[in-house]
């Protein structure tokens, strides 16, 4: 068994939104495909890290689930700044129950054990330069991030901590998010979102103590990193 991460699929089986137009992202779903089904295995379990689906709602987004279903391994779902289906945990387990779609779990408030690693998590916030920084928002998904590993603590494993948003990205900084990482303890978090030309402002290494390690989809050439 081991645990595995990727972000931002960004699908979109009953939606127009093609991402295939983008540089880098040519034939996506079937390289996608591809890089899961050569590395999973049906005992590993997969965090996806946001924009999972275009689909605005839950039963948009249902064929996006199914996809992922069908790949080997169990899922974690954590939201993404795209993932507009996005609901409350109790609808969306209910709704993932009524679907069969058994293998995908959500993150949101919560943790999961999964070989050792204590899967911690929360969409994140990242503002852009020059635009007022959103002190509501932060604190939320502070809090979020903070009820998440607390309730892992509850678990025997590393936590790790797993985000859409990345906390760190060029010369801009949430020192919030980082000051929840860094109070519990946590030497390890992977992120997404960044995409193309912007990878290259990414960090991936150390910082304040904590490995940094970006997982877009396009940035990982489309396949699961284990954790």
């Amino acid at each position: 068994m081991a645990v595995f991460v990727l972000g931002d699929p960004h699908l979109s089986f009953s939606t127009e939104k093609p991402m295939d137009i983008f540089k880098g992202w040519g034939n996506y779903v079937q390289r996608l495909e591809e890089g899961w089904r050569n590395t999973v295995s049906p005992q590993d379990t997969v965090v996806v890290a946001g924009d999972i689906s275009w689909g605005i709602s839950l039963e948009e987004a249902l064929e996006d689930f199914k996809f992922i279903h069908e790949l080997p391994g169990k899922k974690i779902f954590l939201k993404g700044n795209h993932d507009y289906w996005w609901t409350t945990k109790s609808k969306m387990d209910k709704f993932l129950q009524q679907h069969g779609l058994h293998s995908i779990s959500i993150l949101s408030n919560n943790a999961y054990l999964a070989d050792g690693i204590v899967v911690c998590g929360t969409r994140g916030w990242m503002f852009e330069k020059g635009e007022p920084h959103d002190q509501k928002i932060v604190a939320r998904e502070a809090g979020r991030l903070k009820m998440s590993l607390q309730e892992g603590e509850k678990l025997d494993g590393e936590r790790v901590v797993f985000l859409h948003y990345p906390p760190v990205y060029g010369d801009e900084i949430c020192p919030e998010i980082v000051d929840v990482i860094r109070e519990a303890g946590v030497k390890r978090c992977y992120y997404g979102h960044i995409h193309s030309h912007g990878c290259k402002f990414a960090l991936n290494g150390e910082y304040m103590g904590i490995d940094f390690r970006l997982i877009s989809c396009d940035y990982v050439d489309f396949t699961p990193v284990k954790v």
